[in-house]
C-alpha cells in the first residue's frame, strides 16, 4: 500500500520529466520547439537555483560590492569630472536604489557623501594603488561568477585582465553617463517639449521617454554579458538574457519596493541597521538577476545542454570521454590537414554538438601532454602538437584514460585468484593489438572521419 502511495505521489513528477525531456528539439517544429525550449531552459536554471551555486555566489559579491562600492563610485567620479558628467552619478544611484523608496534616498545621499570625502589626488601611490586593488578585486570577482555561470574554468591573463579592466574604469563611466546626459538634454529640449503638445507625436514621445530607462538597463546587462565571460559570446544570446533580466529587474523591483513600504517589523527588530539589511538584500537579488540572465544566455548559446535534464559534464565518464578526446583530437588534426582554420573550443563543441565544459576538460588533458597546442588568446584555438602521422591512437587514448588516476590501492594487495588478472592482462593486449601503430593520420586517411557518424556516436546514450 505504502509502495503504490509512493508511486502515485512520483508520477505526476515522472510525468513532467517526460512531457519537457522525451522529445528531440531538432524533430519538432519551430512553434512546438520554442515553449519546449523554454521549459527546458526553466528546469535547468530552477536546478541551479536549487542547488545552490548562484544564490552563494550571489551572496559573495553582496560582499565584494559593500567594500568595493565606495572605491568604485570614488575612481569612476574622478573619470567623470574630468569630462564634466559627475552630475549623473547621483540620479543614476537613485535610480538603482529606487526599490528601497525613501531609504534609498537616505542610503544615495549618505553614499555621494562618502564619495566627496574621498580625495583621490591627495592619497598618494599607496592609497591610489589601494583604492585600485579594491575596485580590481570586484570585477575580478564578478568575471568568476560569470565565468561558473558560462561554465569557463580559464581566466583572463593578468595583462589582458588589467587591460580590460582598466578600460571599463575609465571608458565605460564616461560612455554611459555621457548618454544619459545627452539623453535628459534632448529629452528636455524645447523642441521635443513643443512636439510633446501634439496628439499623437506627443503621445509617441512620452512613450520613449518612459521606454529610454528600459532600454539602457538592457543595453547595460547585454554589455555585461559580452564582455564579462572569458568566451566568445554572441550577441543575440546575451541579448535574450539581457530582455529577461531587465524583465526580472523591474518585476523584483516593484516586489521589493512593496516589500519595503511593509518591512515595519524590519525597523523594529534592527532599529538603525533596518536601512543597512534592506540595502544588502537588494545588492543580492540585482547579482542573482545578473546571473540568471547570464546563465539564460548560456543556454540560448549552448542548446545542446537543453538535451538533457542533467549536466552533460556530470555525465562524461571515461567510455564517453574517451570517444569525445579521440574525436576532438582527429577534428582538429582534419582542419590541420585540409588547411582550413584552427577550431577553438566553441567551434568543436557545435561540430561535436556537445556541452563545452566536457569538451574542454578534453582538450586541456590533450594540451597538458602535448598532443595539441593553443595558439591565439580570443579565443584559443588549436592545433596537432605534432604531425598526425606521430600521434598514435593508443597514446591518445591512454592520456584520456589514466588522466585522474590515482596511485592504485590494490597495487600492493595480494593477486586476485579466479583467473582475474589474466582476464584483465589479456584484455590489455588485445586492445594493444588491435590499435597497434595505428595513428591519428590512419584514422582520417584510411578509414576516413564522418562528421555526422562521428556526432551520433559520441553523443549516443
Amino acid at each position: 500500500m505504502r509502495d503504490r502511495e509512493w508511486n502515485e505521489a512520483v508520477l505526476p513528477t515522472e510525468r513532467l520529466t517526460q512531457l519537457i525531456w522525451d522529445d528531440e528539439l531538432s524533430a519538432l517544429r519551430w512553434w512546438k520547439a520554442l515553449p519546449l525550449r523554454w521549459a527546458r531552459t526553466l528546469w535547468l536554471l530552477g536546478r541551479e537555483l536549487i542547488d545552490g551555486q548562484l544564490s552563494m555566489r550571489a551572496m559573495s559579491l553582496v560582499y565584494t560590492t559593500l567594500l568595493s562600492l565606495i572605491p568604485l563610485l570614488a575612481v569612476s567620479f574622478s573619470v567623470l569630472k574630468a569630462f564634466g558628467v559627475h552630475n549623473q552619478i547621483e540620479p543614476t544611484l537613485q535610480n538603482f536604489l529606487s526599490p528601497l523608496g525613501s531609504r534609498g534616498e537616505e542610503i544615495s545621499a549618505n553614499i555621494i557623501g562618502f564619495v566627496d570625502n574621498v580625495q583621490v589626488g591627495v592619497l598618494g601611490s599607496i592609497g591610489l594603488g589601494l583604492l585600485f586593488f579594491t575596485v580590481v578585486s570586484l570585477l575580478q570577482k564578478v568575471e568568476r561568477a560569470f565565468n561558473y555561470a558560462w561554465q569557463v574554468s580559464q581566466h583572463r591573463p593578468f595583462v589582458q585582465r588589467f587591460s580590460d579592466y582598466l578600460s571599463v574604469l575609465l571608458v565605460g563611466p564616461v560612455l554611459v553617463f555621457s548618454a544619459l546626459g545627452a539623453t535628459a538634454s534632448f529629452m528636455s529640449s524645447g523642441v521635443v517639449q513643443e512636439l510633446t503638445t501634439l496628439p499623437v507625436l506627443g503621445w509617441m514621445i512620452e512613450s520613449a521617454g518612459r521606454l529610454i530607462p528600459y532600454l539602457f538597463i538592457i543595453a547595460a546587462f547585454t554589455f555585461v554579458y559580452v564582455f564579462v565571460p572569458n568566451t566568445r559570446v554572441r550577441i543575440g544570446a546575451a541579448l535574450v538574457g539581457a530582455l529577461v533580466a531587465g524583465f526580472l529587474w523591474q518585476t523584483i523591483g516593484w516586489g521589493f519596493a512593496a516589500f519595503v513600504v511593509n518591512s515595519t517589523n524590519y525597523a523594529a527588530i534592527y532599529s538603525g541597521f533596518a536601512i543597512l539589511i534592506l540595502f544588502m538584500i537588494w545588492i543580492y537579488l540585482a547579482w542573482l538577476i545578473l546571473l540568471v540572465g547570464a546563465s539564460i544566455a548560456f543556454y540560448q548559446q549552448h542548446p545542446e545542454y537543453l538535451r538533457l535534464p542533467t549536466h552533460w559534464s556530470d555525465q562524461v565518464g571515461n567510455w564517453r570521454r574517451e570517444r569525445l578526446g579521440l574525436l576532438a583530437m582527429c577534428l582538429i588534426a582534419k582542419r590541420h590537414f585540409e588547411g582550413t582554420p584552427a577550431p577553438s573550443a566553441d567551434v568543436l563543441a557545435d561540430e561535436l554538438k556537445m556541452p563545452m565544459a566536457p569538451v574542454a576538460d578534453c582538450l586541456e588533458l590533450l594540451l597538458n601532454r602535448g598532443l595539441i597546442i593553443a595558439v591565439g588568446s580570443t579565443p584559443e584555438t588549436y592545433l596537432p602538437g605534432r604531425a598526425s602521422e606521430r600521434i598514435e591512437v593508443q597514446t591518445v587514448l591512454d592520456v584520456l584514460r589514466r588522466s585522474d588516476e590515482q596511485p592504485d590501492p590494490l597495487a600492493l594487495a595480494p593477486a586476485p585468484g579466479g583467473g582475474i588478472a589474466e582476464i584483465l592482462a589479456a584484455l590489455e593486449q588485445a586492445s594493444a593489438r588491435t590499435l597497434n601503430g595505428l595513428t591519428v593520420h590512419d584514422l582520417l586517411l584510411e578509414r576516413g572521419l564522418s562528421d555526422e557518424q562521428a556526432v551520433k556516436e559520441v553523443s549516443a546514450r
